[in-house]
């Protein structure tokens, strides 16, 4: 991992040169719940300027990094990074939590983020996944194996989302998503075993054999209509 982070950083300063302002590590690698395998490296580099040519630059170097099994890098201007976080109040505010500065200044340091406006965009992007989920159900019913993949590429975010649940109905902030989902099952009393079965399975402790996809998403289903509606019902 520490390896193949300074080649990008490398490669990065050689493509952008001064125009190159910053490469912050973020996610589970920068929360040290890193997982090789399982965990993606998550990057954002901000440049002074963001014009076509200097897209073009980057491009070999997201090319080889994608080509790494890891997710292209996000790539900001400057000011806008700083304009952002009132549109991006969830991936900012996890920014915020936990980074890691790689090269350059660390703009997050004193970014605002606007927390009635993170409100909002939790309860959206959990009916965002409600609506994936079912549409995604209604078209391949009977395809098990299909439904299990879907839950399972879902879980992590879904459970992102529920640590942000927790921010916004004014709940500490759970250290994990593990903590998060007992947290709020707790609270609003729904059954969080669908969701620790996924979390496992991601993680290589469970056998998708051993894996029941239908009760699955049931009880995922359950969980994530009773999470948005509390935080509608609360808050809005």
């Amino acid at each position: 991992m520490e390896k193949q982070l300074r080649e990008l950083v490398e490669r990065l300063q050689q493509a952008a040169g001064s125009n190159l302002q910053s490469v912050i590590l973020y996610g589970s690698a920068a929360a040290g719940e890193y997982r090789p395998g399982f965990s993606d490296l998550n990057v954002l580099c901000v440049v002074e300027r963001l014009d076509l040519e200097t897209l073009e630059r980057l491009s070999p170097v997201v090319v080889w990094w994608t080509r790494l099994g890891q997710p292209a890098p996000l790539v900001f201007p400057r000011e806008e990074l700083l304009r952002s976080a009132d549109v991006f109040a969830i991936e900012m505010l996890d920014i915020c939590a936990a980074h890691r500065v790689l090269h350059g200044e660390n703009l997050f340091a004193a970014l605002q983020v606007p927390m009635h406006l993170h409100r909002i965009e939790v309860e959206r992007e959990l009916r965002v996944q409600l609506l994936r989920l079912r549409q995604r159900y209604l078209t391949t019913p009977q395809n098990k194996k299909a439904l299990l993949g879907l839950l399972v590429e879902s879980i992590s975010s879904t459970l992102t989302l529920f640590r942000h649940a927790l921010l916004a109905l004014g709940e500490p902030p759970a250290a994990t998503r593990r903590e998060a989902l007992e947290q709020l099952s707790r609270r609003l009393g729904f059954d969080p075993a669908a969701f620790g079965a996924l979390l496992d399975l991601r993680e290589g402790k469970q056998r998708a054999a051993a894996l029941d996809p239908v009760a699955l998403l049931r009880g995922y289903l359950e969980g994530v209509t009773r999470v948005a509606d509390e935080v509608d019902r609360r808050l809005g």
